[in-house]
């Protein structure tokens, strides 16, 4: 951290930024491509009932991680199937039996309902209120596609806004931002209730804050059957941008809704030496997604492909930050955001005696 504080706030970069991970993403999509389709339509309830559980017992990947008795599900779940059941109970019916994974990851895709499973989140403390941030953002903040961005006031403190990986990220964009930040002493980016979207918004922004490529993980596939049968591991490397590139503090503020795509954004990000993850642990979800499709037409949507950190280790059940903080209700009270002012303290604290 020291190390980093006399540095300019924003350099160009000279290596081009790509990510590993594009070779095994290719090779992945090549190998599940679409949607995985039944070749006979039918709305038994025992026939889709026993679809859905063969292709989660093939394809699954954290049967073994998670310690889940897939084949406990199914006597358990056999034993209440009913010919009987309209397409309404069928769908409650076999959503349930997917909530026995608590895979946030996995949904079960009808025309009338989508099933999901929101514990991972819906059991921890907020940590983020839209209403005391538009406090910090008031009406005259910076907006660049899915972007949200200004400079505090009396801070010298930037602050970024992301509130999902599936709204646009342009090179332009973040160009425009590390120039708007450019007499900052530090930055602020903030994640929290960020479900997830695009790994290659991900990788666009981490890339902005390396100074040197790095390894930020590794992926595996599902190779057969078997709950235990994989591939070897392939490395994701991620290399810095050759645009313009910040490396002075940063701090990423996270909560439990930090899922999927951001918990991968979390995952980079912590390995940099001038980035600081505080707030609450992530919400996971790990496993890249694979879709396939039952007997009667419904989709079912589940992790197939998991993904490691740089110890090798799952990252499904999330990331615990640097720094745990949680909202006071003192703060919330007064219509302060403790994290944002936390962090706005550590910056300064890591770059006391620079001039603004």
């Amino acid at each position: 951290m020291e190390a980093n504080r006399n540095r300019p706030a924003v350099i160009p970069g000279k290596l081009k930024a790509r990510s590993g991970r594009m070779l095994c993403l290719l090779a992945l999509c090549l190998s599940l491509a679409g949607c995985r389709k039944e070749s006979i339509y039918t709305m038994d309830a025992r026939s889709n009932f026993e679809a859905l559980w063969k292709i989660m017992d093939e394809h699954y990947c954290f049967f073994e991680y998670k310690e889940v008795d897939w084949d406990e599900v199914r006597r358990t779940y056999s034993r209440q199937v009913s010919d009987t059941m309209n397409q309404y109970e069928l769908f409650d019916f076999l959503g349930t039996m997917l909530a026995e994974l608590k895979d946030g990851h996995t949904n079960l895709v009808s025309s009338f309902n989508v099933a999901r499973y929101w514990a991972w989140y819906e059991n921890y403390p907020a940590n983020f209120s839209y209403d005391i941030q538009k406090k910090y953002l008031g009406t005259n903040y910076h907006i660049t596609g899915g972007l949200q961005y200004l400079r505090l006031p009396d801070t010298a403190v930037g602050y970024m806004y992301y509130g999902s990986f599936s709204n646009l990220v342009t090179e332009r964009g973040l160009d425009e931002i590390f120039k708007y930040f450019m007499d900052c002493r530090g930055l602020i980016i903030d994640v929290r209730d960020n479900g997830g979207g695009s790994l290659s918004y991900s990788d666009r922004i981490a890339s902005r804050f390396l100074d040197e490529k790095i390894t930020a993980g590794y992926i595996i596939h599902k190779t057969g059957p078997g709950h235990g049968d994989f591939s070897e591991r392939y490395p994701i490397e991620l290399k810095p941008s050759d645009r313009s590139r910040w490396l002075r503090p940063v701090v990423v503020l996270t909560n439990r809704h930090s899922f999927s795509a951001t918990n991968d954004f979390v995952n980079k990000m912590r390995l940099l030496p001038h980035v600081t993850i505080m707030g609450d642990r992530t919400g996971g979800g790990s496993g890249l997604p694979f879709n396939s499709e039952l007997p009667n037409g419904w989709i079912v949507r589940f992790s197939a492909s998991p993904i490691l950190d740089v110890n090798g280790q799952h990252t499904e059940n999330g990331i615990d930050p640097d720094i745990k903080l949680d909202m006071t209700a003192d703060d919330m009270a007064r219509d302060r955001d403790t994290l944002i002012e936390e962090a706005v303290k550590w910056i300064h604290s890591r770059t006391a005696g620079e001039t603004q």
